[in-house]
């Protein structure tokens, strides 16, 4: 049984880096790529305030299957290319979005939502994943935010 308890006022660096080593201690020696999903989109959830949606879609062929997430119900499936997920994945580059509205063919695939960040996981030099995290508040991500959700992919990218 694991248990985190982020401290919601310490510094997003700090946040970070707490989340990557609780992340790293949830995955280690577990081979199931599902299962870690799970556990880190409900670990995401859990350390990342302000969020309506956080989890993973896969890369299946040439467009993301929905993974595991803590939320409402998502978009099943994503063509890269299109939203900013399958930007993000057709990119290899994270994308910070502070208004989904204003985004080229965003997928409203939650009403509420109206930020967000997506963060490719890449292995090998492809993306497998992507890390999408949602709020129903306009900017609530930086650019701290992208470089934690970043360095937090490329540690889980070998788990899945």
């Amino acid at each position: 049984m694991y248990h985190f308890t982020p401290d919601p006022a310490q510094p997003k660096p700090e946040l970070y880096r707490e989340l990557a080593g609780a992340a790293a201690a949830l995955v280690a020696g577990e081979p199931d790529p599902v299962a870690n999903m799970a556990n880190l989109a409900a670990l995401i959830w859990q350390f990342v305030p302000r969020l309506n949606w956080a989890g993973f879609y896969r890369v299946s062929g040439s467009e993301l299957v929905l993974g595991p997430f803590q939320g409402g119900p998502a978009c099943i499936r994503i063509p890269f290319g299109q939203g900013v997920c399958g930007t993000a994945a057709a990119s290899a580059c994270t994308q910070l979005v502070a208004d989904v509205r204003a985004f080229p063919g965003h997928i409203a695939c939650d009403a509420a939502s109206a930020s967000e960040l997506v963060v490719p996981v890449m292995r090998g030099g492809a993306v497998i994943a992507v890390i999408d995290l949602d709020s129903p508040e306009p900017a609530r991500f930086d650019a701290e935010d992208a470089r934690g959700i970043e360095a937090l992919a490329a540690a889980i990218a070998d788990a899945i």
